[in-house]
């Protein structure tokens, strides 16, 4: 089982629109995936068309991590009914809030970690959405995590942004957890004809190399619109939505690759 975590150190990135295209690239390709509404705003929860009623949640399970706790805090999600497959969603809250203190105990840090331990035979990817901060709840994903994904957008503090959480990953990885690394920037949001992006692309890459992440992801409201129905993106209608499916194809690719995750269609080891 393959956990990525989604992060950004500032919010209004689209952090959660790329976890979402992510997860419908993932249920499109019959991968069986796990999305973790670690979010205290819980915004993938809704866009992915979840009965919350009679569950327990993220919170519920960062307060007792153990295998009963989180199969009641794990529901199919409502894209289930779209295509066969699995595509389940731990259930975001509020209250992970309380969870996200600036001072983690280590015991805290390792709690995600212990709880998708116990379901690692029902799941080829685990998706985690962070919350927009470098406090406990991301400190949590991170441990549990084997690649972290930094979501940025080409604006001005999207360079101190990107610096500042691959710093945060390497403390991370050589403080607490040695496997993990980053996958790279995805840059969100761009409009190729705006010269200012442009420029800010070409800096993200002078500073970071090979770690900016080919595709950059065109702004289009093709993704909002699917996100407001509760919908996968690779069923939205529009050729809009189609070009930037093919770019969330493009990223899962990536992260198949990486994590050696097998297709749905080659044998299992």
């Amino acid at each position: 089982m393959h956990v990525l975590s989604v992060s950004s150190l500032k919010g209004g990135v689209g952090k959660t629109t790329v976890t979402l295209g992510l997860a419908s690239a993932a249920f499109a390709r019959g991968v069986r995936t796990l999305v973790v509404d670690l979010d205290p705003q819980s915004d993938v929860s809704t866009g992915m068309d979840i009965q919350v009623a009679g569950r327990l949640n993220v919170a519920d399970v960062l307060a007792n991590p153990k295998e009963k706790t989180v199969r009641q805090a794990i529901t199919s999600s409502g894209w289930a009914k779209v295509h066969p497959g699995t595509i389940d969603v731990m259930i975001g809250s509020p209250s992970a809030i309380n969870f996200d203190g600036p001072h983690p105990s280590v015991r805290d840090v390792w709690k995600m970690e212990e709880a998708l331990a116990t379901i690692e035979a029902d799941y080829d990817l685990v998706l985690i959405d962070c919350a927009p901060s470098l406090n406990a709840l991301t400190r949590t994903a991170w441990a549990a995590s084997d690649r972290v994904v930094v979501v940025t957008e080409p604006g001005l503090f999207s360079v101190a942004a990107a610096d500042r959480a691959l710093r945060a990953i390497e403390e991370i990885r050589r403080g607490l957890s040695p496997r993990l690394q980053p996958l790279g920037i995805v840059v969100n949001r761009v409009r190729p004809q705006s010269i200012e992006h442009q420029f800010r692309i070409k800096e993200l890459r002078d500073m970071f190399g090979p770690l900016v992440l080919s595709p950059q992801l065109p702004e289009r409201t093709s993704l909002q619109q699917a996100q407001g129905a509760a919908k996968p993106l690779h069923i939205w209608p529009g050729d809009s939505a189609q070009e930037l499916a093919a770019d969330f194809d493009s990223l899962l690719d990536r992260i198949m690759r990486t994590g050696r995750i097998p297709s749905p269609e080659e044998p299992r080891p």
